[in-house]
């Protein structure tokens, strides 16, 4: 059984070796130790971001006091306790499909200096992260990314997408459903737990969704030092007739030039049920002195397009966003259920080992996966990425046929698409 403590894990030996070569170290930093201002200054360079206060260090701190965190550090330059790049690993939970879960090996903060690029450090993060995944038992990693660019060298491939969405409240009349239960203003103090209790119920019914954690929860409440607007923020709740909290919307209002026409922001719309749902659009769209609401992270058809006179008041712009990488093959393909039967073998390359071979993928009419490594000839052919990609049911083999992704004859193609059809889209709703 894969541990679920990371943190106490040796660092990968072969990327230690590659990083001395090269005069760099390679080091676990401890979040309660002096470093962890230093790891955390690297990380804000990173992405950009100013220089942390301490109020924000000691949040972080707490934050991330569970996390293995990982340093590059050049002893000869002129910080030599500053990393000059920076990665952050801890295990979770993926919904693969609905009810079902699997341990995901999370990926974050990764980072490197602008003075130390081209140096392989990257590699040698990346594929030690990897191999010390995939020595202690996980079947998948995963991240979500600034950049399309950087992460299939390394066999990770986006398996579910969501959509940023822009809504015209002035063409947008409500035409949705009405909600039978009430909502209520609360405090943003109790948001963490009040998201908490509304997005554990929901992230397990949606494949690619992963659990939030406390420190996430408290940025969007506005709790946090360096949480952006944390005056504004307020939020609602809907309570369904029973009494039950079934949704939240967090949000903030900016300011525009014309008085009736500001722009109500969404941090937040998790809602356990379509009666939440539709309360809190229609709450967002029907707020006094608003002509714009925006929202991340909605599904890729987002279900507001349909509750609306004006379908076109809706703009959804799509965007990747969970990055799969598979290293165990039949622990991740057996992990979810599946939509109809199959039995065909799956050639799948990947240029670091972990998931190379041919695969016999016997799926029986309960939707249940039995995978065997054989010595036979493939039906399908595609790299590890692709693979990664299929796993939740968001993208069709198909597809990935058209742009040359995966390779087999047409029949054996549908077969992949019938049987890997999921029962909800994938998405993930949080950053991590």
């Amino acid at each position: 059984m894969a541990p679920s403590q990371t943190s106490t894990l040796p660092l990968d030996a072969e990327s230690s070796a590659a990083l001395a070569r090269t005069g760099l170290e390679y080091a676990l930093v401890d979040p309660d130790g002096d470093g962890f201002a230093s790891f955390l200054s690297s990380v804000a360079r990173g992405f950009l971001g100013e220089e942390p206060t301490p109020e924000q260090v000691e949040s972080s701190r707490s934050a991330l006091r569970t996390r293995r965190l990982t340093g590059v550090f050049d002893r000869a330059g002129d910080q030599p306790d500053v990393p000059v790049a920076t990665v952050d690993s801890w295990v979770s939970e993926l919904t693969v499909s609905p009810e079902r879960t699997l341990p995901i090996w999370s990926i974050s903060a990764v980072t490197v200096a602008p003075t130390h690029r081209r140096r392989g450090i990257a590699t040698a993060m990346l594929t030690g992260e990897l191999r010390t995944a995939a020595a202690a038992g996980y079947a998948l990693a995963g991240l979500t990314v600034t950049e399309a660019t950087i992460y299939g060298r390394w066999g990770f491939s986006p398996a579910a997408w969501a959509s940023d969405v822009v809504v015209d409240t002035r063409r947008a009349r409500w035409t949705g459903p009405v909600a039978p239960g009430r909502l209520d203003f609360v405090p943003k103090e109790s948001l963490p737990e009040r998201i908490t209790a509304v997005h554990e119920r929901m992230r397990v019914r949606r494949p690619g969704a992963v659990p939030g954690w406390e420190g996430r929860w408290r940025g969007i409440a506005g709790l946090t030092p360096e949480a952006p607007d944390a005056k504004k923020v307020r939020a609602v709740a809907y309570r369904d007739p029973a009494g039950v909290e079934r949704g939240i919307l967090v949000y903030t209002i900016a300011e525009r030039e014309e008085f009736t026409a500001h722009e109500l922001q969404i941090r937040a719309l998790f809602a356990d049920g379509d009666d939440a749902l539709a309360a809190l659009w229609r709450f967002a769209l029907e707020h006094d002195l608003v002509g714009r609401v925006t929202a991340e992270l909605q599904p890729a058809v987002p279900p507001v397009q349909w509750m609306v006179s004006d379908r076109r008041a809706v703009t959804a712009t799509l965007t990747d966003h969970h990055w799969l990488r598979v290293l165990d093959v039949p622990g991740a393909l057996a992990s979810r259920r599946y939509s109809g039967p199959l039995d065909l073998v799956f050639g799948v390359s990947d240029p670091l080992g972990f998931a190379e071979g041919a695969w016999r993928v016997r799926i029986d009419g309960s939707g249940e996966a039995v995978v065997d490594r054989v010595e036979a000839e493939p039906d399908v052919r595609m790299p590890v990425g692709s693979l990664a990609s299929l796993l939740l049911g968001g993208v069709r083999a198909t597809e990935l046929a058209t742009a040359g992704l995966v390779h087999g004859a047409a029949a054996h193609l549908g077969a992949v698409d019938g049987a890997f059809a999921p029962a909800a889209a994938p998405l993930l709703d949080i950053w991590y």
